[in-house]
């Protein structure tokens, strides 16, 4: 018998300062795969969070992205400061349905094919060696050896590539991350801080639209710019500066946490690099394996059914934000079975996670986070083979966020530090 999910106060209170997901995915979990919550703000919401019900709701044809499905962002019940209405209020095709849908994911997916992405590999591999050299000279020039590998490997590589394919130059590429991180990522931000950085995030990008119309290049903000003044209605500004940034914040977020992510699992389970390093494993399989066992993003809004929806056995009602669990269905033992809490890079099967999505909306960029992923990995390890975490797993500083899943930072020693030689022992006669 299916139960309605009800606006009640036994429904979970999310943590704005959100945290290490796993304890709670899995309390919840226990409960069922669907969970009645409370967004900060009071706003009621569900989250899907067990496998299979994950899989049925993110391809299922009565429920929406569109805003429009939601009736309580619209008649004045949820206020229009709240934090969260980033992600219904912007234009592009990751809040668009159907049509709409297909033809601003038209307008991007060709560069994303994985032909088109395998051409990138040059380059990537270019910036990969590059940023290598300079997390060793940070370390280096550090007295204990050590080295924020966010900050100097795993966020400069995909935040260069992606702003390579928008045509966004260096100058603007670290403000652009401070915003979409206060703006997408940071849960913990008052009204008044998301509101002030989705202005200047929009004049920003409004600004780098503005050169790339006056000089249009090869690269993939001219393209858009293109298809809008030659079809006339094709793509509206609005349109065009949400496309950007979601471009920009998919482009570069989730593959900043996905990297770092792996690092962490690797430096914690020895025995796992070994297999990799020994040829037991890939690093495909390390990518696979960290997507499912700690997915870069773990609570993502929103989506809206369109009809009460019978989920797991647990009733959704018409309109409810729901938010994607992808963290908790990584870990769902009912689907990846006992050992789900186990990183294991030659688990069977590790690839049916749903972390790039599922469906019509399955990630567009999937092939190029692959691709930047392995390199990324693959080079990092064979250049600095001994590399470890700088302190303890358990005392790195988590996002402030229900939505990222990784840490604010990430010290490490590329290089193992060299131990002064013991003294020879006397020998007593």
């Amino acid at each position: 018998m299916s139960s309605r999910i009800p606006a009640s106060a036994s429904a979970h209170a999310v943590d704005a300062a959100g945290g290490c997901p796993h304890a709670l995915n899995a309390d919840l979990l226990a409960r069922g795969p669907v969970a009645d919550i409370t967004l900060p703000g009071g706003v009621p919401a569900a989250v899907v969070l067990g496998h299979d019900a994950l899989k049925e709701f993110l391809s299922h044809p009565d429920v929406a992205k569109d805003a429009r499905h939601c009736p309580a962002l619209n008649d004045g019940t949820i206020p229009a400061d709240w934090p969260l209405r980033v992600f219904a209020n912007a234009q592009g095709m990751h809040t668009a349905d159907g049509a709409d849908h297909r033809r601003l994911r038209s307008l991007v997916g060709n560069a994303f094919t994985a032909r088109q992405v395998e051409r990138l590999r040059p380059r990537v591999e270019e910036l990969t060696a590059g940023l290598l050299d300079d997390l060793g000279r940070a370390a280096a020039e550090d007295q204990d050896g050590v080295a924020d590998l966010r900050t100097h490997f795993a966020l400069p590589l995909p935040l260069s590539v992606i702003c390579e394919l928008l045509g966004v130059g260096p100058e603007h590429r670290g403000r652009l991350h401070e915003l979409s991180y206060t703006v997408i990522i940071a849960t913990d931000t008052t009204p008044a801080e998301v509101m002030a950085a989705v202005r200047e995030l929009v004049e920003l990008l409004g600004t780098i639209a503005a050169d790339r119309r006056a000089t249009p290049g090869d690269d993939l903000t001219s393209a858009l710019i293109g298809a809008r003044e030659d079809g006339g209605d094709r793509l509206s500004e609005a349109e065009l500066i949400g496309t950007m940034r979601l471009m920009l914040v998919a482009g570069h977020e989730t593959t900043l946490n996905l990297i770092s992510n792996a690092v962490r699992a690797l430096c914690t389970h020895p025995d796992q690099l070994a297999l990799v390093l020994e040829g037991r494993a890939t690093w495909s399989d390390v990518v696979d394996e960290t997507l499912r066992w700690d997915s870069p993003v773990s609570w993502f809004p929103f989506r809206y059914p369109t009809r009460d929806l019978d989920l797991g056995g647990t009733v959704i009602p018409r309109g409810t934000p729901v938010l994607a669990g992808y963290t908790a269905a990584g870990r769902d033992a009912a689907f990846h079975g006992p050992d789900a809490d186990r990183f294991d890079v030659t688990r069977p099967g590790a690839a049916r996670h749903l972390s790039f999505g599922q469906g019509a909306h399955y990630c567009v960029g999937a092939p190029l986070a692959r691709l930047e992923a392995t390199i990324a990995l693959e080079r990092l390890f064979t250049r600095f083979p001994d590399l470890d975490l700088a302190v303890p797993e358990a005392e790195l500083p988590r996002q402030r966020s229900f939505i990222g899943n990784s840490v604010e930072a990430l010290p490490v020693r590329p290089v193992r530090p060299v131990r002064p030689a013991r003294p020879d022992r006397q020998v007593r006669h």
